[in-house]
């Protein structure tokens, strides 16, 4: 158990902990992390073999949807039954469904097994992140949650390359091959080097399933719904909508359920704590604009700033990874001071005046500029990544510590798909407003890529690309107001010191 004063270790005891602690839950983390990222180089050949081009998002979307359901129902487990036990259950399950997605034969196998590798992945994700925080004292958390940021970083940029050269030298079944020895060297760390954790207390414990139901219920239908609003395809809009109501019922029942269950998933008592909601929808909102920023810029440095697909990827590098270095920045800066909301909130307010600069230059910055500044953007939203765990996990009992942390986890699950989603909605919207087929044009572009441009001549494609500038500073300035609500609530979350 972690010692309880909050004065930071002397170096040599810190290096200690951190070859006792990190190896076995980055490693857990590192597995988690790469699959989000290693499958989508994929999913062409994943397509092309099943024959379902059409349903082939269903890979993607189970897998978001088992993570984001994951979270909670390990988070409550851990607190229950010990959180090295769950982590070990996790990485089984975790392992199991990659071997099953390996074996699948069609594509609704293939989800199916998704299904079950993403709840153990989410799994993998909240315990790994509560172990910090059971075994890691209060003030060594920030930086112990900034190599965890790290490691998020580091495999999110491996996934694709070596997704793609696993598929295409040993074929895409290879991707998924690649996570059981992961899992298993994983697995015989955390029994090796977390021996003292909590083993939990599971006296008295009943497990929440109506609860998890009703979750369920409510997050698989939202994420769809914002997935097929994420699309832009005006014949899924009735479908969204449906699926919005039913999630919106769902939400309600689980709330009113929630409210009197004896155990519940989701304690509505801590979760409605002012530092620990407030901590939590500040993340959402920039989980909101990192991921959606990631998500449409490819398509505007291709359709704006003339790239290929592999010159766009470079271009958006210092988005994808400036982040781990300003989490380690203010992990740092917390082990000295102990502040929490301050490091937070100054990156924050410079990445929403950098994007609110980013927007009046879209048209005409340097490439080498833009990129420059998203990454000093992205280096901002890194500074509230690990200040928003450490503060939940301060703000929460240790009897609850996992479903607090593991709430930080689906509100970014969520806040991600809906930032997305909004982001997409203005863009498109803008277009529509501008007339002249943008609007059509756009959505083939995001469907077919560069090649959807090759049929305009030189004028219609000067005047597209226009268009296209106005509709993405509308997206961006979205985006912008997303962190600068974000950066203001880092002024009223309660608990600013350890």
């Amino acid at each position: 158990m972690p010692p309880s004063e909050s004065a930071p270790l002397d170096p040599a005891e810190l290096r200690r902990l951190f070859f006792r602690v990190f190896p076995a839950v980055g490693l857990a983390m590192f597995g988690a992390a790469l699959d989000q990222t290693i499958v989508a180089a994929a999913l062409p050949a994943i397509a092309r073999a099943m024959g379902e081009v059409e349903r082939i998002s269903w890979v993607v979307v189970a897998y978001l949807v088992a993570t984001t359901v994951a979270a909670p129902v390990y988070g409550r487990l851990g607190d229950a039954f010990g959180r090295r036990r769950m982590l070990l259950v996790a990485l089984g399950v975790y392992a199991g469904g990659a071997i099953m997605c390996a074996l699948a034969p069609n594509l609704f196998l293939l989800t199916v097994a998704r299904l079950i590798q993403g709840f153990g992945g989410g799994g993998l994700i909240a315990l790994s992140v509560a172990l910090i925080a059971e075994v890691v004292p209060p003030r060594e958390r920030g930086r112990f949650q900034a190599y965890i940021a790290g490691v998020f970083a580091v495999a999110s940029g491996l996934g694709p390359l070596a997704g793609g050269v696993l598929t295409q030298f040993l074929g895409w079944r290879a991707v998924f091959m690649l996570q059981p020895p992961l899992a298993l060297l994983a697995a015989i760390m955390a029994i090796r080097r977390l021996g003292n954790a909590h083993p939990g207390v599971s006296r008295g414990f009943s497990f929440d399933w109506a609860g998890l139901g009703l979750f369920a219920l409510f997050v698989g239908p939202a994420l769809l719904a914002l997935d097929q609003a994420r699309r832009l395809d005006a014949s899924g809009l009735g479908l969204a909508l449906a699926l919005a109501a039913l999630a919106a019922g769902a939400l309600f029942l689980l709330w009113q359920w929630e409210r009197r269950a004896p155990d519940p998933l989701l304690p509505l008592a801590l979760l409605g704590e002012a530092s620990i909601w407030r901590a939590n929808l500040l993340s959402a909102m920039v989980a909101g604009a990192f991921v959606g920023s990631i998500a449409f810029l490819p398509i505007y440095f291709v359709a704006v700033r003339g790239l290929t697909p592999s010159g766009a990827g470079l271009a958006l590098l210092p988005l994808a990874a400036t982040a781990a270095f300003g989490a380690m920045l203010v992990g740092r800066l917390f082990a000295r001071t102990g502040r929490t909301m301050r490091w937070a909130g100054i990156g924050l307010t410079c990445s929403a005046l950098l994007l609110l600069a980013a927007v009046l230059g879209m048209g005409a910055m340097p490439l080498w500029a833009f990129s420059a500044m998203l990454g000093l953007v992205s280096f901002g939203f890194g500074c509230s990544f690990p200040m928003v765990q450490v503060t939940v996990q301060l703000a929460a009992p240790r009897e609850r510590l996992g479903s607090a942390t593991a709430s930080v986890q689906f509100t970014r699950a969520l806040g991600s798909a809906t930032g997305t989603a909004l982001m997409g909605a203005v863009l498109f919207g803008s277009l529509v407003l501008q007339g002249g087929g943008a609007a059509a044009l756009f959505v083939d572009l995001v469907n077919h890529g560069a090649p959807a441009l090759a049929g305009l001549d030189a004028a219609a494609q000067v005047a597209f690309r226009a268009q296209m500038v106005a509709a993405f500073q509308a997206a961006f300035l979205t985006a912008a107001l997303l962190v600068s609500g974000a950066a203001w609530l880092t002024t009223r979350v309660p608990l600013r010191q350890a």
